[in-house]
């Protein structure tokens, strides 16, 4: 592959322009630095923003070039959607769009793009030679998830209150008030899905000091430790006709299964939802299910959040300022997670928010290892793929979105 031909690539780091405001950015400051070291063809500007967890003088102190007129610049590099009236015409453009499923709210910013000539480089279909999205904030999901939900049990059974992890500095504040939590009692926890958000999730489990087992130790457990299993798809899903399971099988015919996973989250305190559902998929745990009269589980931290989806007692998404909110199990209606008879949910969906010094550091890393560095390859396959619109065109992978992108 070939090199651009331009001598150097100026990148700008844009600042969230998002409603309710964003505190996340896409590079910190010390990674510009790192970044412009190993890559001098590379130079990096800086777009001051008065909300960003890291503040203009954190860059400018360490050299970094911060102004409010980026136009200069070829990349543009944000994290959320950019507002329609903060796109800049005829710019390359790397942010999470949320456009490829056709997402009706994103619309008009897709039309946008077009309209203005943009090169939108969506991060969200940004995959490597096997087909694995190289760049998330799943990890901090769940890392800040599992802290929530564990702060909804200390509520729920009035053993203790932990902050919000986004009145903490960091991740090392977090988890300072974290080591001061002392369990009344042993408890269970059970854990759905893997990727990114379920592998953050066990490194907060395992934090709080957890032991893992297998399903059938999970089951059979009656001792006192708190532990947690974590559950793989073959393990709360069933064939309907024998119980058994077949990975391709389900895959292509969901109906043909349905879900045991109230099997083991009945036996749990906690359940931390971090799996990928598809529409189309067997419901995880339905009304039904929660209101089984020998029914333990308290609090449900739904990572995923699939509205009116997978799990029956996720109803809405709640938010960083009120986090939880209770499922009454009889009725099925929203009510005080004091309530008796509520499971206490924690649903919030956008949990990286919460941490947004370390959630944007470890975003960074990923970055600048499998991102930026393509960007100076001319037809990189990576960059390419993602690519949805190009010089006021939708590209030829994204032409499925043509009648959406008219607004």
């Amino acid at each position: 592959m070939k090199a651009l031909m331009q001598k150097s690539l100026t990148i700008a780091v844009i600042r969230e322009g998002k409603t309710p405001p964003d505190f996340r950015v896409a590079l910190t400051p010390a990674q510009c630095v790192l970044l412009q070291k190993n890559l001098p063809e590379i130079n990096i500007i800086v777009q001051s923003s008065p909300i960003r967890r890291f503040k203009d003088e954190e860059y400018t102190a360490i050299g970094i070039t911060v102004q409010e007129d980026i136009s200069s610049a070829d990349v543009m590099i944000g994290v959320k959607e950019v507002p329609v009236d903060q796109l800049i015409p005829n710019k390359s453009y790397l942010f999470f769009s949320h456009t490829f499923k056709k997402q009706p709210y994103n619309a008009k910013l897709l039309k946008a793009i077009l309209e203005k000539k943009i090169t939108l480089i969506d991060y969200e279909v940004l995959k490597d030679e096997t087909g694995k999205r190289v760049i998330g904030f799943g990890r901090y999901a769940g890392i800040v998830g599992v802290f929530e939900g564990i702060r909804a049990l200390g509520y729920k059974k009035k053993w203790f209150e932990l902050p919000s992890p986004m009145s903490c500095h960091d991740r090392k504040e977090m988890e300072d008030f974290g080591s001061k939590v002392t369990l009344a009692q042993p408890i269970k926890a059970v854990v759905t899905g893997w990727g990114r958000v379920g592998h953050g999730a066990e490194e907060m489990i395992q934090f709080f000091g957890m032991k893992r087992v297998t399903p059938d130790e999970f089951l059979k457990y009656n001792g006192h430790e708190s532990i947690y299993v974590h559950l793989d798809t073959a393990d709360y899903y069933e064939r309907i006709s024998d119980g058994g399971f077949d990975k391709k099988e389900f895959y292509s015919h969901p109906e043909t299964y349905r879900s045991c996973l109230n099997r083991y989250v009945a036996h749990a305190d906690i359940y931390f939802a971090c799996h990928l559902w598809k529409s189309g998929n067997p419901v995880l745990l339905s009304q039904a299910d929660l209101n089984t009269s020998n029914h333990r589980c308290q609090v449900i931290a739904d990572i995923s959040c699939d509205i009116n989806g997978p799990i029956a007692a996720t109803v809405k998404a709640s938010t960083i300022q009120e986090p939880f909110f209770g499922y009454n199990k009889e009725t099925g209606e929203v009510c005080d997670w004091s309530n008796p008879k509520a499971i206490m949910m924690m649903t919030i969906d956008n949990l990286p928010c919460e941490l947004p010094r370390d959630a944007s550091e470890d975003f960074g890393n990923e970055l600048i290892q499998s991102v930026i560095p393509n960007l100076l390859i001319e037809n990189h396959p990576m960059i390419v793929g993602a690519t949805e619109t190009k010089n006021g065109e939708l590209t030829p992978p994204f032409e499925y979105l043509s009648d959406y992108a008219k607004g």
